[in-house]
């Protein structure tokens, strides 16, 4: 038996740097959680800023998750520069642009304008790009382009989108008003219109990773430190969700087959490009990331074929929002210990880092849509709305994908967690307050597949409704 170093600490002489900025983003953080989920148990309807922010049932549902999941990231990162001194030379800058990120992604949430919910979704991205890059590494400064590159376009796309959809508008005699609420559903659909639409669903599928257009997920998610990953995982997503969301809203009844087959297409696409990476994949980081784009192809699926589909479809993005941001910090432990992302390096986790081998375990079961986890309850109401809708092809390959993630994700994750060990040390003892944050998130999961309380469960009701659920 050999002893060695915890991995966690800093070099030797690091020069300690303040540490008050993250406190201050915790403290910030936690107002907007506090704040978010008073907002969320309230009645009504609200329009501030001459109506350009809608605070409706959608945004009373995500304003709470992104703020919660961000309050546990940023807890995270205030856990790890109290113990690494070496982290906190540049943690003023961290803590300016992931103060920016998050204030343009409450904003792009709140936006009642489809022009302002661009844009506050563009300067999400500006803010991000710089966090992928790591001191010392090209790589992450290459993904940070490509991230950069991929979400340009695909913001450019839905851009020209709605530009269609303002001339479609008008040549239809309607108010070509762009924003949320002054637009009539069902409004006139001609040819202007199913081009923006067709445009503004690809670009907003770039955003989520979707097929086509997901080259630059993998690799972002990978090269990103993992507090970024996170943040981009399961806040960002589910700010260009909630875009996604208004558009279909709103123009999904005058054009339901333009949308159902476009979302089903690249949905059914995009897991099928997630088994087969998840299969060839060795980087336990990358299988996570086409965890990802899997994810994303479920929830175009379900939000295709729409209808009672809709209240699933909101309990998996809300479940898989926790399950991300619990995975990918799991990661981030797991490299930082091991100094390794490949998964046939680490082994017997669930022995030398307990909580991270539990957490690992716990979301790797929630991933694959285990009972008694949201994802699961979220999958069989979509697959029984597939089934209900006549939607058989659809329904066998979505059966035949998901098996195949299903065993090419357990094959490599659980012998990660349970395999013999491949060197015999001693490792100090794993600290549970990193894992705290986790450990919210965890509960959060859990209750989403045993018990919703009232005031939420309507809240899931009123927001499928919007969406065209019944």
């Amino acid at each position: 038996m050999r002893t060695e170093r915890p991995r966690e600490a800093g070099p030797a002489g690091a020069t300690e740097g303040a540490v008050w900025p993250i406190w201050l983003l915790v403290a910030l953080s936690l107002l907007a959680a506090l704040a978010s989920g008073v907002l969320a148990v309230s009645h009504g309807t609200l329009r501030l800023l001459g109506g350009y922010l809608l605070l409706d049932p959608t945004a009373k549902l995500f304003l709470p998750l992104i703020n919660l999941i961000f309050l546990g990231i940023a807890s995270y990162v205030l856990y790890l520069v109290r113990i690494i001194p070496s982290l906190r030379g540049r943690l003023a800058r961290f803590v300016l642009l992931a103060a920016a990120f998050m204030a343009a992604a409450n904003l792009a949430v709140a936006s009642n304008h489809f022009l302002s919910n661009w844009l506050f979704l563009e300067l999400t991205t500006l803010a991000a790009a710089p966090l992928l890059i790591r001191d010392g590494t090209r790589a992450s400064l290459l993904a940070s382009w490509r991230y950069f590159l991929f979400s340009s376009v695909g913001l450019g796309l839905a851009l020209l989108g709605f530009a269609c959809l303002a001339r479609g508008l008008e040549a239809s005699g309607s108010a070509a008003s762009l924003f949320v609420d002054e637009v009539v559903p069902g409004a006139p659909s001609g040819l202007w219109v199913k081009v923006g639409l067709a445009l503004t669903l690809l670009g907003y599928g770039t955003k989520l990773g979707l097929a086509p257009m997901y080259a630059w997920l993998p690799e972002a998610y990978d090269e990103a430190p993992p507090s970024v990953t996170a943040m981009l995982a399961a806040v960002q997503f589910n700010c260009a969700l909630v875009g996604l969301f208004r558009v279909i809203q709103v123009f999904r009844p005058g054009n339901p087959e333009l949308v159902t087959a476009q979302l089903v297409t690249v949905g059914l696409l995009s897991m099928a490009v997630s088994a087969f990476s998840i299969v060839t994949t060795k980087n336990y980081k990358r299988l996570l990331a086409y965890a990802s784009i899997n994810h994303a192809g479920v929830i175009a699926i379900g939000l295709g074929v729409g209808k009672t589909a809709m209240y699933g479809l909101l309990l998996y993005v809300v479940s898989n929002a926790f399950i991300k941001a619990i995975l990918f910090l799991t990661a981030g432990k797991i490299k930082a210990h091991y100094h390794t992302k490949d998964m046939r390096e680490v082994s017997w986790l669930i022995n030398d880092l307990p909580y991270s081998g539990l957490f690992l375990m716990v979301g790797t079961f929630a991933l694959l849509g285990l009972p008694p986890f949201g994802s699961f309850l979220g999958e069989l109401i979509i697959l029984s709305e597939l089934i209900r809708g006549g939607y058989f092809v659809v329904f066998v390959a979505f059966c035949v994908l998901l098996t195949v993630t299903f065993v090419a994700t357990g094959r490599s994750i659980f012998p990660m967690i349970w395999g013999e060990p491949k060197a015999k040390a001693w490792w100090p003892p794993q600290s549970f307050k990193a894992a705290i944050p986790k450990a919210v998130f965890l509960g959060a999961l859990v209750s989403m597949g045993l018990y919703l309380p009232a005031t939420l469960n309507d809240l899931f009701r009123q927001v499928a409704a919007s969406l065209g659920g019944q």
